[in-house]
């Protein structure tokens, strides 16, 4: 009777090599696109708070007890808006998120004793470069836009 003995190590020698080139590749991406999904939820609270933050000063201050309603001059909406993009009513700083200008923040009444602070934003993600006019190429033919836009919106009442 002859014993059966394994297989030489030699022939599996680079196996464990070649199954890593494999699947690095494939786990690099998936370490990417985490990294790139924090970083969208990290822009998009920072959004949310801003929008707050704009909110809470617009309520405070567009009360006009002879009207009875809520009153919006130019000056309190470019004071709030700057108040959601620097942090304050002046425009001196820089913005809580890079490439978030006022032209992205829209101020309104909403009713007769409502204010709404909407701020939209376009997240990019670094896998195309940084800028929002690549696609990656889609399997079927359509490319995947690589542009998510975030939308923060507060409504609060006016004080």
């Amino acid at each position: 009777m002859r014993l059966h003995s394994f297989k030489h190590p030699r022939r599996q020698q680079g196996l464990a090599m070649v199954e890593f080139t494999l699947a690095l590749p494939v786990l690099l991406l998936l370490l990417l696109a985490l990294g790139e999904f924090g970083r969208m939820l990290y822009q998009y609270n920072v959004l949310l708070q801003a929008s707050r933050d704009a909110d809470r000063f617009v309520a405070s201050q567009a009360w006009n007890s002879t009207l009875g309603a809520v009153s919006l001059s130019n000056t309190l909406q470019t004071q709030t808006k700057n108040v959601a993009v620097y942090g304050v009513p002046s425009q001196t700083g820089t913005p809580v998120i890079s490439g978030l200008t006022t032209n992205n923040v829209v101020v309104a009444a909403v009713g007769t004793d409502h204010v709404r602070v909407t701020i939209t934003f376009t997240f990019c993600p670094v896998i195309g470069g940084g800028n929002c006019t690549g696609s990656l190429p889609g399997f079927f033919g359509n490319p995947i836009a690589l542009s998510i836009p975030l939308v923060a919106t507060t409504v609060m009442r006016a004080l």
